[in-house]
């Protein structure tokens, strides 16, 4: 009987554990839970005889990967992945996937909380701004991007996107503007909405020359990962642009000296909080169990991401 691990040190919701029981039971597999865990040994001794892992930002490294002899298997329940060794999964014959799309819908809406919050002066009682009739870029136009611009819409604003791998007829299909590259969106825009991946040629990229090229009463949202920001330049910008916000769900590393420095046009929530909803933890956790079962049983790939 093959065994399945959830290791969250953040729970999924008890109804998307139940979800993820239903299927991971009726395939005639084996459930385990690791949650709320605080020390890697924990997970190192859970792990070590399960076929498969569900995670959502746990870290599945070289040496959780040497500790867990049987697996076959680790679903990520979100669409990033940084948080596993793609390398050392594929040199230990494991093969990772994501959960691309199910938690799109939440990730969206968190950024119009977070740019209502932004434009309305943090709530301060003062009067701010409205977001009908700005641009508003979209810097990667995936499932999460293209829930962002159906959303935009609903407000009034005029939507933009930029990604390389998407087919301008795509993007335009869906009524939003394609532009030509990543500065030209920030040239363009007021508002700006990343949703970029951590990658070699991504971090640090958002960086001051671009938020500086941004039109009066710039914001950056960022819903993405603090990795693709470079820091200096951000705390470049916010000394240099009174006129500049800038808003996360990722706290970056210099969060207490923006958060002292500009509490009226800096903030982070204290943590990631993009698919904290509960739809987002049913849809992610089932998917991955699905997944699993899928790959075990059957050997669909669909989904993988390492080679």
């Amino acid at each position: 009987m093959a065994k399945v691990l959830i290791a969250t040190d953040k729970p999924f919701a008890p109804v998307a554990v139940d979800g993820i029981r239903q299927v991971i039971e009726g395939a005639g597999m084996e459930l385990a839970l690791l949650e709320k865990y605080t020390e890697k040994a924990q997970l190192l001794e859970a792990v070590k005889d399960v076929d498969a892992i569900i995670i959502r930002s746990d870290m599945i490294d070289a040496e959780v990967l040497d500790a867990a002899k049987q697996l076959k298997i680790v679903v990520r329940a979100g669409a990033g992945y940084d948080n596993v060794d793609l390398e050392a999964a594929t040199a230990h014959d494991v093969c990772v996937m994501n959960t691309p799309g199910q938690n799109s819908n939440a990730v969206a809406e968190l950024v119009f909380g977070l740019l209502v919050f932004a434009v309305r002066g943090f709530f301060n009682g003062a009067a701010g701004t409205e977001l009908k009739g700005k641009k508003l870029g979209i810097l990667a136009y995936g499932n999460v991007g293209r829930n962002v611009a159906r959303i935009a819409k609903g407000f009034g604003m005029d939507v933009y996107a930029y990604d390389a791998f998407t087919p301008v007829s795509a993007i335009e299909a869906d009524g939003v503007k394609a532009v030509a590259s990543t500065a030209d969106l920030f040239k363009a825009c007021e508002v700006i909405s990343l949703h970029i991946p951590a990658t070699a040629e991504t971090k640090g990229s958002i960086n001051y020359e671009l938020m500086n090229s941004m039109p009066k009463g710039a914001v950056v949202v960022n819903t993405a990962r603090k990795e693709v920001m470079d820091e200096a330049g951000l705390a470049e910008i916010m000394k240099a642009r009174p006129d500049f916000k800038y808003v996360s769900d990722i706290k970056p590393a210099i969060d207490a000296e923006l958060a002292a420095a500009y509490p009226d046009r800096y903030f982070a929530t204290p943590k990631k909080m993009g698919a904290q909803t509960a739809e987002a933890n049913i849809n992610a956790g089932i998917a991955a169990a699905e997944q699993i079962v899928g790959f075990i049983q059957n050997g669909n790939e669909k989904f993988r991401v390492n080679k």
